[in-house]
C-alpha cells in the first residue's frame, strides 16, 4: 500500500511511532479532562475556561516555539514539549486520585500542557521534511493523518472511556502521563538532522527577532497562506469552542450518556479520518488543490450543525464521522501543499505562524460558547455555529489570489515531482 512507504525509512519510522504513542495518550486526556470538569462542575463555563487555560500560553509562545524549531534540533524541542505535557498530566493524575483536584487546578496545570505544545506541535510538523523525501510527502502526511485519528480518536478516546469507566479519572491523566515518557524514550533514538539541515540552510546567525520576523514575511507574501491562517482563525472562533465544550455536554446531560459513550463518539471521529487517510493515500493530491482543501473544510464545518440536532448517541457519532472524514481530507492536502512550498529552513517558523494565527481567537470562542449557550440553549449554538463557520471559511476561497498557487502548480512540473497529482 502507498500510504505505508513512508515507514521503509527507518527514522521517519521512529518518529511516527513515537508520535503515536503520544497521540493514544492525548486521546485518553480528550475524554479525561472534559468529564473531570463536568464531574466536579457540571456547567459548560468551567470545561470552556480550562480550555481557555490551554489554548491562551499555546498562542502566546507559538512564534518563539517554531523560531526554536528552526534555530535548534528539532527532536530535542519536541523532547522538551513533551516531557512539560507529560508532567502536567502526571500532575492531574496526582491530584484526582488523591480526591483534592479542582477545576482552579486543572486551569493552571493546563497552561503548561499548552505551554508545551507551542514548542512540540511546530517542531514535529517540521521534521518529516527532514526524514522524508519529497516525492513521498504526501504518503507522509496522509500515514500522519492515518495514526492521529486512529491513535487520538479511534483508539485513545475509546481507551479513556473504558478507563475512567473502569478506574476513574485519575487513573486516565497517569496514562497520558506514561505515554509522554514512551514517546521520549523514540524521540531519544532518532538520529541528528541537525548538520544535515544546516548544510542546506546555512548556518544561523540571525537574531531572534530577525528570524521571527523573516517567517512573518514569507507568510505575509502569499494570500494562500495568510489567507488561509485568517479563514481558520474566524472559523474556529464561530465553531471550535461550541463544538470541544458543548458536545460533551449534550452527550452526558441530554443524551444520559456514559464515559464510554463519549469515548465512542470520539472514537467514530478517528474512523472517519482514517477513511480520509486511506483515501488520499491512494488517490493522491488534487490540482486544485486550494479549491478542494476549502470545499471539504466547508463541509466538515456545516457537519458541527449535526451535533445541534442528535438525540441519540449513534447520531453524535456519525455527526462526529461526517465532520472528521471532511476535516482530514482537507487538511492532508494542505499540509502536503504547505510542505511543498514552503523552504524547508522557514518551514517551523511558518508552522508556528500558522497554530499562533488560525488559534488566537480560540480563547474568545473557549470563552464565550458556556455563557451564549446558557442564553440562547446548547442545541442553538451548536447549529449556528457550524451553519456560520462554514460560510465564513466557503467565502475565504474566493479571495483574490488564494487559488494562484494551484494555477502555478498547473503551469509546471513541479506539482508532479512533488507528489501534487491530477485525481
Amino acid at each position: 500500500m502507498k500510504i505505508l512507504l513512508p515507514l521503509r525509512l527507518r527514522q521517519f519510522r521512529i518518529l511516527w511511532t513515537g508520535t503515536t504513542i503520544s497521540l493514544v495518550g492525548d486521546g485518553v486526556t480528550l475524554v479525561a479532562i472534559a468529564w473531570q470538569v463536568y464531574q466536579l462542575s457540571d456547567t459548560p463555563t468551567a470545561l470552556g475556561i480550562t480550555m481557555m487555560a490551554m489554548s491562551i500560553p499555546h498562542i502566546l509562545l507559538l512564534p518563539f516555539g517554531g523560531m526554536v524549531s528552526d534555530r535548534f534540533e528539532r527532536r530535542w524541542v519536541m523532547f522538551g514539549g513533551n516531557f512539560v505535557r507529560g508532567l502536567a498530566s502526571a500532575a492531574l493524575a496526582v491530584l484526582s486520585i488523591g480526591g483534592t483536584l479542582q477545576v482552579w487546578h486543572m486551569a493552571i496545570i493546563a497552561v503548561f500542557h499548552g505551554a508545551g505544545n507551542a514548542f512540540f506541535a511546530p517542531a514535529s510538523g517540521a521534521l518529516v521534511p527532514d526524514l522524508v523525501p519529497a516525492k513521498l510527502l504526501p504518503q507522509a502526511n496522509a500515514l500522519d493523518q492515518f495514526a492521529r485519528p486512529v491513535a487520538s480518536r479511534l483508539v485513545g478516546s475509546a481507551l479513556g472511556g473504558w478507563i475512567i469507566s473502569a478506574a476513574g479519572v485519575g487513573s486516565a491523566f497517569f496514562v497520558d502521563a506514561l505515554t509522554s515518557m514512551a514517546s521520549i524514550a523514540c524521540l531519544l533514538q532518532l538520529a541528528s538532522t541537525d548538520r544535515r539541515r544546516r548544510d542546506q540552510c546555512g548556518k544561523t546567525t540571525a537574531s531572534v527577532w530577525t528570524q521571527i520576523r523573516e517567517g512573518f514575511s514569507f507568510v505575509n507574501s502569499g494570500v494562500w497562506l495568510w489567507g488561509t491562517f485568517v479563514a481558520a482563525a474566524l472559523a474556529y472562533l464561530i465553531f471550535l469552542g461550541p463544538a470541544e465544550v458543548l458536545l460533551p455536554y449534550i452527550v452526558k446531560n441530554d443524551i444520559g450518556g456514559s464515559a464510554g459513550d463519549l469515548g465512542m463518539v470520539f472514537a467514530m471521529g478517528g474512523l472517519g479520518a482514517v477513511a480520509a487517510a486511506m483515501i488520499m493515500a491512494q488517490r493522491g493530491i488534487p490540482r486544485r488543490n486550494m479549491t478542494f482543501i476549502y470545499l471539504s473544510w466547508t463541509l466538515s464545518t456545516l457537519a458541527i450543525a449535526g451535533y445541534g440536532f442528535v438525540h441519540a448517541v449513534w447520531q453524535a457519532m456519525f455527526a462526529c464521522f461526517a465532520f472528521n472524514v471532511c476535516e482530514s481530507a482537507g487538511l492532508i492536502v494542505w499540509l502536503t501543499t504547505r510542505q511543498s512550498f514552503v523552504p524547508k529552513q522557514l518551514l517551523g517558523r511558518v508552522s508556528s505562524l500558522e497554530l499562533l494565527i488560525s488559534t488566537a481567537l480560540m480563547p474568545i470562542s473557549y470563552a464565550l460558547a458556556g455563557p451564549v449557550a446558557a442564553y440562547v440553549g446548547a442545541r442553538p449554538m451548536l447549529i449556528g455555529a457550524g451553519i456560520g463557520g462554514s460560510i465564513v471559511t466557503l467565502a475565504f476561497l474566493y479571495l483574490p489570489g488564494m487559488r494562484s498557487i494551484e494555477h502555478s502548480a498547473m503551469r509546471s512540473n513541479e506539482a508532479a515531482a512533488q507528489g501534487l497529482v491530477r485525481f
